[in-house]
């Protein structure tokens, strides 16, 4: 088992999957409403709004616990509607030396695909793999996707 790793999860919606991208992309201090249960709060503090090197604070809650991250924007794909975070700082470095997440929004006639995925470094063997990220960003993905659904 090595320390270096990458989990990839997938998901259909049925809401548009532009909608869903510019939700990560400009409002991300907007998803807390959508999934409350799961992200209490964003907050930018250098930066703007969907630009690269933009820097924020995510206050959210995993495995019961209320947890807080730091992470910077490392790029932006609208064509690709893509979107790659890479953590600076908070609690799941107290796990993983690296992390960089990815969503991709691949657009299909009326439904879309979203990809999460999670490259890693962990600090030891012990580590879990971040399956359980990855789960947290599904559930997070269909908790926009009921919001937006019933925005229509």
């Amino acid at each position: 088992m090595g320390l270096i790793g990458k989990v990839i999860g997938q998901t259909e919606i049925k809401s548009d999957g532009y909608l869903f991208y510019e939700s990560w992309r400009y409002r991300p201090n907007q998803i807390s409403y959508m999934s409350p249960g799961n992200l209490q709060g964003v907050e930018i503090y250098e930066g703007e709004w969907g630009t690269v090197g933009s820097r924020m604070i995510w206050s959210y809650t995993f495995g019961g616990e209320k947890k807080v991250t730091r992470d910077i924007v490392e790029a932006v794909d609208d064509e690709k509607k893509s979107i790659t975070w890479k953590l600076v700082e908070g609690s799941l470095l107290d796990l993983y030396k690296t992390m960089i997440i990815t969503v991709d929004v691949d657009t299909k006639g009326k439904s879309s695909v979203v990809t999460w995925t999670f490259e890693y470094e962990k600090l030891n063997e012990d580590v879990e793999d971040a399956n359980a990220l990855v789960d947290f960003h599904l559930v997070m993905t269909k908790d926009i996707e009921a919001y937006h659904l019933r925005q229509k």
